[in-house]
């Protein structure tokens, strides 16, 4: 694994799928990141890409010809270059191949860069299509965060406060994973969530068009906290395993197909568009104290 290190945090991050392992604060020893565990869920954070959720039956259409992915594209299943690295910074390349050709018909270079600054770790993803038609894709981030930060505190004494007044609806998830016709509304209480194991026993939370752009994960035991930071994310999604000792925080540009759609990847909810020889960048950040 990649380590970046400075006065503050220590990084550790994987070349499978330019994933983030680790994130220490050294001033107070508290390991944010999930530690993977399989018996619950054997991801620490991986990056959604070229879509985001899942498909209608795992299919989708694009020129009349049909391609099969799975949910949450390729991206985090393969390897990527590291391609430039100091002590405090490191930038990681995944770029189309033969094999992702058969699956997603765009050739694209797509970049991971982690930097280190005090006491944050930001976090940019940049593609660029490097074929010669639009390229269509979705992105999104699903970092996954140690809770409790000391085992003394307890999941249920954590919540998160979103930094803008929020009057949520949350759109709930079929079975098969596709988002459903109609939001159910989600009431808060000072504008924070507090988290409970039972929060996510329908699955993921998934929002639209927040109007926060930073979300604080914070205990009433303690004065550690960790703030969540993100911009021009129309989609979110807030996730734990059932019965796990962590939240997922995720900003989207994409979402999972809804229960109606006609499969047509040109009329999904959430796609991106890239002409030729552009690029297309997003990034969010964490700042631990």
């Amino acid at each position: 694994m990649i380590s970046l290190e400075n006065e503050s945090l220590k990084v550790w991050v994987k070349p499978k799928g330019a994933e983030l392992k680790s994130l220490v604060n050294k001033k107070t020893g508290i390991e944010h990141i999930w530690d993977s565990d399989p018996d619950f869920w054997a991801k620490s954070s991986p990056v959604l890409f070229p879509i985001v959720g899942g498909l209608k039956d795992d299919t989708y259409i694009f020129e009349g010809k049909s391609y099969t992915l799975p949910r949450h594209g390729f991206a985090r299943d393969n390897m990527f270059e590291l391609v430039s690295r100091d002590k405090e910074q490191a930038t990681f390349k995944f770029e189309s191949s033969e094999a992702t050709l058969k699956v997603y018909p765009f050739h694209f270079d797509f970049f991971i860069t982690y930097v280190l600054d005090g006491a944050s770790l930001a976090v940019n993803y940049k593609v660029v299509n490097t074929g010669d038609i639009k390229m269509l894709f979705s992105l999104g981030a699903h970092p996954a965060f140690a809770v409790p930060f000391d085992q003394e505190e307890g999941y249920n004494n954590f919540s998160l406060e979103f930094d803008t007044q929020e009057d949520l609806k949350r759109w709930p998830l079929s079975p098969e994973g596709l988002i459903e016709k109609e939001p159910i509304d989600l009431k808060l209480e000072d504008n924070k969530l507090d988290l409970t194991k039972e929060l996510f026993e329908e699955d993921a939370l998934v929002f639209k068009n927040l109007k926060s752009e930073g979300i604080t994960l914070k205990s009433k035991m303690s004065q550690n906290y960790l703030k969540f930071t993100f911009s021009n994310f129309p989609f979110f999604g807030i996730w734990a395993a059932k019965n796990s000792n962590f939240v997922c925080l995720e900003p989207w540009c994409g979402i999972a197909d809804s229960v109606d759609h006609n499969q047509e990847l040109t009329e999904k909810e959430g796609m991106n568009t890239l002409a030729a020889g552009q690029s297309f960048e997003r990034g969010w950040a964490v700042e631990v104290g």
